[in-house]
């Protein structure tokens, strides 16, 4: 075989490894996602307040609008998860989770997502700091929130809500960090239906 023909033949071989090396089967990406609350049944008893809410969506650095699992160190450093990944980005969840836990309560007379043509008397929304994995001395799912409802008519900011909380995780791998994140959330929903119904308990709308 002369040069020219065995060069052609290593070249060929090259490319055949390549190919082959580029057919095999890619890691397949695992997708999670929060408890987002069913159609509950409103209680007869409930006495809704009459006003409308309006749920905005979260303010967020761009790695929480992503649907990339995020984690961190005790330093300032933070990545991502090329695999384990989100539904979708965690600021939709976190309103979707408030949005439903709200309609749900029964409490109001009405609660919608808010839109450019949306009509409410309160809007509320929200600014997401932090929801992460952090490892260091343990592991923690780390959720800090900002929230503020806004009278419409007015244009005032009536009430707000700080929220930061690490959560244990139980476990050393990625589920375990979402169900952790997963009672986060639901504990700062939980927080905010509270404050807002002492807001309205102790400011009646006429």
């Amino acid at each position: 075989m002369n040069s020219a023909r065995r060069t052609a033949t290593i070249f060929r071989l090259a490319a055949l490894v390549l190919f082959l090396g580029g057919c095999g089967a890619a890691r397949p990406s695992n997708y999670y996602q929060l408890t987002i609350p069913g159609d509950v049944p409103v209680a007869k008893d409930v006495d809704p307040t009459p006003v409308t809410l309006l749920v905005g969506t979260l303010v967020a650095p761009d790695l929480y609008r992503e649907d990339r699992i995020v984690y961190s160190t005790t330093e300032e450093g933070m990545g991502t998860y090329e695999y384990q990944r989100w539904a979708e980005p965690p600021t939709e969840m976190i309103q979707e989770v408030l949005l439903r836990e709200l309609r749900s309560s029964g409490r109001y007379r009405a609660v919608f997502a808010h839109r450019s043509d949306s009509n409410g008397d309160f809007l509320l929304r929200g600014r997401l700091y932090d929801f992460k994995e952090v490892s260091g001395n343990g592991m923690v799912a780390r959720l800090t929130v900002d929230f503020e409802m806004r009278d419409l008519k007015s244009g005032t900011t009536v009430w707000t809500h700080y929220y930061h909380h690490d959560e244990p995780v139980h476990g050393k791998n990625v589920p375990a960090v979402v169900a952790a994140l997963d009672r986060n959330v639901q504990r700062s929903v939980k927080e905010v239906l509270e404050g807002l119904d002492q807001y309205f308990a102790s400011h009646p709308p006429k």
